[in-house]
């Protein structure tokens, strides 16, 4: 599959939990002290993502 989530520490050695499509970097979340919580913001990008709703501005 061409989309996923990775996660990865930063520079300042926090947690970031990065959305790529094939090697590209699409967006990433603000850097978390631990793993499980950049996992937590996936599972809740997962949960909540596909009722968001679109704006334009």
């Amino acid at each position: 599959m061409a989309h996923k989530f990775v996660i990865e520490k930063n520079k300042a050695g926090d947690y970031v939990a990065k959305f790529k499509h094939n090697s590209e970097l699409i967006w990433w979340t603000e850097g978390y002290e631990s793993r499980a919580s950049a996992r937590n913001a996936i599972a809740s990008i997962l949960k909540n993502g596909p009722e968001a709703p679109v704006e334009e501005e």
